[in-house]
């Protein structure tokens, strides 16, 4: 079921499968035997039919889909597997008879063959993998498959950032910028086949360069116009109305606008927000913006050159902007709350590689480096060093990013919470601020309260301090006396830790490695010993690719950066 498709005249094999391994093996044994199989739904894009086919790889599996010019036609979607002029009643007979079927695209089922679907599951002899898209209208004999409880449902969210990370990783043999995951992810919101698109034409057109300070590919510039990224922006680039068009054009080049705008038609805009493609916020001032992040730089890419060039010179600077979102981000800083919040303005510079203000670029890199994004930390501090190379703030968040990333020690900079998270909090007792979740923390660790230390941990993740919340439960492991405790702890630290993608401190290390596949382990082992890829390979009869998706994952379940910290990680214990 694998599908080869083709961009600029290059054929191109799909993207690694990555990032749901878990819900492989869940739908595997939703399929053994004396099970009645299971429905998939999810959003378009979002990779139900690659999971579905990876599911039922190696397997005696018939295969149906429905398909859009179909749903007129009875039987269509089974034709294959029954004769002609046959009668739902013989259908059933004759595909009862299969151990498996998966049935792709079943939204787009003609209603006989839905009928049919329904009949097998009611019967109960062939185990069934069904395949739905949300947000269609499906037939209703499908849709009682789950709300009749006759099979189980597993719906799929979009993937991600960080198993977008690795599966661009994986795909390209190295990680890429993580300002240019950042945007590709938030551009196609998780949806692969339009990833994979602009990705594709993002490399056909020559637009990845290292990035500043590395030699990580980096995508700074327009968004190529691809076939696939002008259909997903049809409701902008085919406004009828030239008002309207106008309007998304403007703010395409000029987002955030105050309100009220005097240039701006307010019943242009509550006709655009009718209809979902702009947002209103109530902040102090009132702004609007479009709705959809991939349709700014679709608007701004179709542009002409005349047209980019008028639409440009409207443009307020953009320093009260910049100004409003590191204030928001510094706010959230002292309040204790780093979750993630809406800074359009410096990722707009970014991508477009316009200079970021050093100020600005400090702050953005501090959020980061608190929600557990040290890679992300470490290019916000670039950008900023990029315009001013001696900046005192940006330089310091790049040492602390590095420390985060495993490459320097934690520094403690007068920090006491940094005396928590390195495992001796008496240093801290007394100069937290009273009753914060970071007094809690090295209270609980100072009384070696395996639970108190897990609802520390809850918090923190409730706040958005990921990277401090693994290492809460990560601490929690080593103290718990019930072991089923314990090994919730050590799960959840690993969790928590993957969204983390580069983060390597020492508090994860140990519980992490204990959370291994067998198979990642005994790759993780060879590798530590020096072996290459191919050697790795040769020895476990796998493929090249096959290993470097296996020490990839293992990185980021480790926190490691390369195999150069394989060697000691190994020497932790478990």
């Amino acid at each position: 079921m694998t599908t080869i498709e083709t961009y600029a005249g290059t054929l191109r094999l799909p993207l690694p499968f990555t990032g749901r391994e878990e819900e492989r093996e869940l739908v595997r044994r939703s399929l053994a035997a004396g099970r009645p199989g299971i429905v998939l739904t999810g959003p378009a894009g979002c990779g139900r039919t690659r999971l579905a086919a990876e599911a039922v790889r190696s397997t005696d599996c018939a295969r149906a889909a429905g398909t859009p010019g179909t749903r007129g036609t009875a039987f269509a979607a089974f034709a294959h597997l029954l004769p002609e002029r046959v009668t739902l009643h013989r259908a059933v007979r004759l595909l009862s008879d299969l151990r498996l079927l998966l049935v792709d695209d079943a939204h787009l089922l003609d209603d006989a063959s839905a009928a049919l679907l329904h009949q097998l599951a009611v019967r109960g002899r062939t185990r069934l993998l069904v395949v739905v898209t949300e947000g269609v209208r499906a037939p209703d004999a499908v849709t009682r498959l789950w709300t009749g409880e006759l099979l189980p449902r597993l719906a799929l969210e979009p993937l991600p950032a960080e198993d977008i990370a690795q599966l661009l990783a994986a795909d390209a043999g190295g990680p890429l910028a993580p300002l240019t995951v950042d945007r590709l992810h938030r551009m196609c919101r998780g949806d692969l086949r339009l990833l994979r698109d602009l990705l594709a034409a993002v490399r056909d057109e020559g637009f990845l360069r290292p990035a500043p300070g590395t030699e990580e590919p980096a995508w700074r510039g327009r968004v190529p116009l691809t076939p696939t990224l002008r259909e997903r922006a049809a409701p902008v680039l085919s406004r009828p109305c030239p008002e309207e068009r106008e309007t998304l054009d403007r703010l395409a080049f000029a987002e955030p606008l105050p309100l009220p705008a005097d240039s701006l038609d307010l019943r242009v805009l509550e006709r655009l927000e009718a209809d979902g493609l702009i947002e209103a916020d109530d902040g102090e001032p009132a702004t609007v913006r479009l709705a959809d992040p991939l349709h700014g730089p679709v608007l701004r890419a179709a542009a002409g050159r005349l047209r980019a060039r008028r639409l440009s010179a409207g443009r307020r600077p953009l320093d009260d902007a910049l100004d409003a979102e590191s204030a928001a981000l510094a706010h959230g800083i002292a309040r204790a709350d780093v979750r993630a919040g809406r800074a359009p303005v410096g990722e707009w510079l970014v991508a477009e590689g316009e200079p970021v203000p050093p100020g600005y670029a400090a702050v953005r890199a501090r959020h980061a480096r608190l929600r557990g994004q040290p890679r992300e930390a470490a290019a916000w501090a670039r950008e900023g060093l990029a315009s001013a190379a001696q900046d005192a703030a940006c330089l310091r968040e790049l040492d602390r990013a590095a420390a985060e990333l495993g490459q320097a020690e934690v520094a403690r900079d007068g920090d006491p919470y940094a005396a928590v998270r390195l495992g001796t909090p008496e240093e801290a007792l007394g100069l937290l601020p009273p009753g914060s979740v970071f007094a809690r923390h090295a209270q609980a660790l100072a009384d070696a309260d395996g639970p108190a230390l897990d609802r520390v941990a809850e918090d923190l993740a409730e706040r958005g301090f990921l990277l401090f919340a693994a290492e809460a439960h990560a601490q929690s492991v080593r103290v718990h006396r019930d072991p089923t405790a314990a090994r919730t702890a050590r799960t959840r630290a690993v969790a928590l830790a993957r969204r983390c993608p580069g983060a390597r401190t020492p508090a994860l290390s140990g519980p992490a490695l204990g959370e291994l596949t067998a198979r990642q382990r005994q790759i993780v082992t060879l590798a530590a010993a020096g072996l290459s890829n191919r050697q790795i390979a040769e020895r476990l009869t796998l493929s090249v690719r096959t290993v470097g998706n296996h020490l990839y994952g293992a990185y980021t379940r480790l926190g490691a950066g390369d195999r150069a910290a394989l060697p000691c990680l190994m020497e932790q214990p478990a």
